[in-house]
């Protein structure tokens, strides 16, 4: 055997010999780090583990479901004559208030004053009559039947007066609310009769927030259900106001498969205009001052919700009872409090007892 294949083969024994003595060394080591147990005193320790945390303090949550709805006046009705006939005169301004029963227009009802006038001439002669029949009656000079046939006269006549002064009262156009009165349609002289729109009549000062929820929410709307509606100004910025639901529908749409509902907001001077298109966002639920975890730091572990606060400078293991939940985050009735210090980060990491180093502090959101 030549020199140069011994020395081959010693080296392929001390590479054997070095691996049979080094791999159980190296192994251990491997299993230390990927469990995260090092060595230290006189047997092993946890690693620590770098975390995100959040400390938890109360705000503002709610449940809520957003849809769209229009705005609508909290009255609105088309100006109409009952009667036909010219319009001699028109009393109201174009986009101004007017209270409920102020005169907006009227038409030609000299026909109707002038029988007015005529039947009104004949009511002293009648009651005359009534008079001398009944004085008559108590002196047993008429009869009863004849006394009746006079007095059933008069009354008549009263009547047909009434009848008159209605008609007349057709004629005139008087507002049926307190609003703000729209674009006129006709001018004086134009002959108007039933039906014929003269102009619209609207109260703002309240408005209907209209809107249809899906049937899976129907049971969550009732009367007073508070919602928030937001629309963009003439600058660009969205701005939001709140109302209460005063009106729902008595049943679903079985075309659309939604419930329609009103809100009512009380628009103070006259800010917001009706016909404009709104987000709507139904406040299902609201808590002022509710306690929260990120969903992201719970486990759900045996039918229960698990996170971890940091007690010591390590991670703890607490069962929190959920409440209301939304998109982000979860309501904690019990388990943990304001100012605990919540484990956001490498939760599927955590055990008992760890040992845990805070990177960083996260913020919690104020307003859900």
């Amino acid at each position: 055997m030549s020199k140069r294949v011994r020395w081959i083969i010693i080296g392929l024994i001390v590479l054997i010999t070095g691996g049979i003595i080094f791999y159980p060394m190296v192994r251990r080591k491997f299993s230390r780090e990927t469990t995260g147990i090092v060595p230290g005193g006189n047997g092993f320790r946890q690693r620590v583990l770098n975390v995100n945390a959040q400390i938890l303090t109360p705000h503002p949550m709610s449940d809520h479901t957003v849809t769209t709805g229009d705005i609508l006046p909290a009255e609105e009705v088309n100006l109409i004559f009952e009667a036909s006939g010219k319009v001699v005169a028109i009393y109201f301004t174009e986009g101004a208030f007017v209270e409920k029963g102020t005169l907006l227009a009227k038409i030609n009802d000299a026909p109707l004053q002038a029988q007015l006038r005529k039947l009104e001439a004949q009511v002293k002669l009648a009651q005359d009559r009534v008079y001398r029949q009944q004085t008559l009656l108590e002196r047993d000079a008429v009869s009863q039947e004849a006394f009746e046939s006079v007095l059933t006269d008069y009354n008549k006549l009263l009547a047909d007066i009434e009848l008159v002064r209605a008609q007349i009262a057709q004629t005139e156009l008087r507002a049926p609310f307190d609003g703000v009165i729209g674009l006129r349609q006709l001018s004086e002289g134009a002959f108007a009769s039933p039906g014929t729109k003269i102009a619209t009549l609207a109260k703002v000062s309240e408005l209907k927030i209209e809107f249809a929820v899906p049937e899976t929410y129907a049971t969550d709307i009732r009367r007073g259900t508070p919602i928030e509606f937001t629309l963009t100004d003439n600058q660009g910025r969205e701005r939001t106001f709140r109302a209460n639901v005063y009106a729902v529908e008595s049943g679903i749409d079985r075309q659309t498969r939604t419930l329609m509902v009103r809100a009512l907001y009380s628009n103070v001077n006259n800010r917001l205009m009706p016909g404009r298109y709104v987000s709507v966002k139904i406040l299902k639920a609201e808590i002022p001052n509710a306690i929260s975890v990120p969903s992201e730091a719970i486990i759900p572990e045996m039918g229960e919700n698990l996170v971890y606060v940091y007690r010591s400078g390590k991670a703890q293991p607490v069962t929190i009872e959920a409440g209301l939940r939304t998109p982000s985050r979860v309501q904690a009735l019990s388990g943990v409090a304001a100012g605990d210090t919540l484990i956001i980060s490498g939760v599927m990491q955590l055990r008992s007892g760890l040992e845990v180093i805070i990177d960083q502090f996260v913020e919690g959101e104020d307003s859900l």
